[in-house]
């Protein structure tokens, strides 16, 4: 999908076509993804690019396309490119002896108080333990 959407159209409202724009990236990335994989591949992967215009698009993850559209409404652009080219991809092994994921990085949608709760739980070191 190659496409210019405006974001600023005479007579509409300017929060009501950006959701609308939102709606319909979400529905084609939802439909490509439910089309048959090819033989061999595991998912479907994404090239996205996305800016003000054609020319001054950047590559940007499929993640983080709904985002840049919002920064780029935001800051009063009259219309945003998006370019949403799917491929069929396959999983990369991990490396033997690689751990899932490290200690220190938690996962995503964790906050950092949730990975410190153990801290929180302590008392401070000068903290009075007779009050």
């Amino acid at each position: 999908m190659r496409k210019t959407y405006p974001l600023r159209p005479e007579g509409k409202n300017p929060d009501r076509v950006l959701e609308a724009v939102k709606h319909e990236i979400r529905k084609y990335l939802k439909r490509e993804r439910r089309r048959e994989l090819p033989q061999g591949a595991h998912f479907w992967d994404f090239d996205c690019r996305f800016g003000p215009s054609q020319d001054q698009a950047q590559v940007v993850h499929v993640a983080a396309l709904i985002g840049e559209l919002d920064t780029l409404a935001k800051t009063g652009a009259e219309q945003a490119y998006v370019e949403i080219l799917a491929r069929a991809a396959v999983r990369q092994p991990r490396p033997e002896g690689s751990p899932a994921h490290s200690e220190d990085e938690g996962h995503p949608a964790q906050s950092n108080d949730a990975l410190h709760a153990d801290q929180l739980a302590q008392p401070a070191p000068d903290a009075d333990p007779a009050a």
